[in-house]
């Protein structure tokens, strides 16, 4: 991997290992690599192999979901002096449902203490690192923190006023990345991921986040959201100008 050209990427300096420099790096890699399935969908196979993912993001400039993103960005902290490693969550559906178990990539950050770490939860993922002691942490978008379970179990919780929303249970137990290979798989083919219906492709901005699912696009900030209905035409302009991404056609 090389450093330097990952963290162009994505506007990013190598600094000292720091909470502000994590916080820097992840709220960044927010704002520019997009979280996007259209992989998925045009069922191009996924692989688990960071020098693969990184050739896609880095010099593709694509984004990926979560096994690529925090994959990528796990190596990167590692790379960049960080003490992290990658760990399994369990997400807790709109519905109330849980998904298959442990199909989500996520990052534990260790510095004065751990840290919840996550550049691939799509529309509802955290700036900022989160910690483990429980002490709520707010972004642009909403307010989030960790709050206990059971021994090495924990959840993620965010919360905007009165309104708590429990997205993922995860264990602190250290995972590689070929561990979620039944999940990759599982995301790429099943009628019951997310991933596999529709296009999905979202990005932090300053204020908020814009969304694109399907033809849909959603840009969140202050106020309601301003949803757009877009041409086929317009779909492929808004990837290459609002996501940065080129697709030579329309699937």
């Amino acid at each position: 991997m090389n450093e330097e050209k990952y963290l162009g990427r994505f506007n990013a300096q190598k600094e000292e290992p720091s909470l502000t420099h994590l916080s820097m790096l992840q709220n960044l890699h927010l704002e520019q690599i997009p979280f996007e399935n259209l992989d998925v969908i045009n069922r191009i196979p996924i692989y688990l192999n960071l020098s693969l993912i990184y050739d896609k993001i880095v010099n593709h400039h694509r984004g990926g979901y979560c096994y690529e993103l925090n994959g990528l960005f796990q190596a990167l902290l590692e790379g960049l002096g960080y003490s992290s490693h990658l760990v399994a969550a369990t997400v807790l559906r709109p519905s109330g449902e849980w998904a298959k178990a442990d199909t989500h990539a996520a990052i534990l950050v260790y510095l004065d203490e751990p840290y919840l770490v996550d550049v691939g939860f799509g529309a509802n993922t955290p700036r900022i690192p989160i910690p483990l002691s429980g002490a709520p942490r707010n972004d642009v978008s909403a307010a989030y923190k960790v709050q206990q379970h059971s021994k090495d179990v924990f959840d993620l919780i965010r919360y905007t006023g009165v309104k708590e929303q429990t997205l993922y249970r995860f264990k602190t137990t250290k995972r590689d990345l070929v561990d979620f290979h039944e999940g990759c798989v599982f995301n790429q083919v099943s009628e019951e991921s997310t991933f596999t219906h529709k296009d999905i492709v979202t990005r932090a901005t300053s204020t908020g986040r814009v969304t694109l699912i399907d033809r849909t696009l959603t840009k969140y900030g202050k106020g309601e959201p301003k949803k757009t209905l877009l041409s086929a035409t317009e779909k492929i302009n808004v990837l290459q100008d609002v996501f940065k991404i080129g697709l030579q056609k329309e699937e």
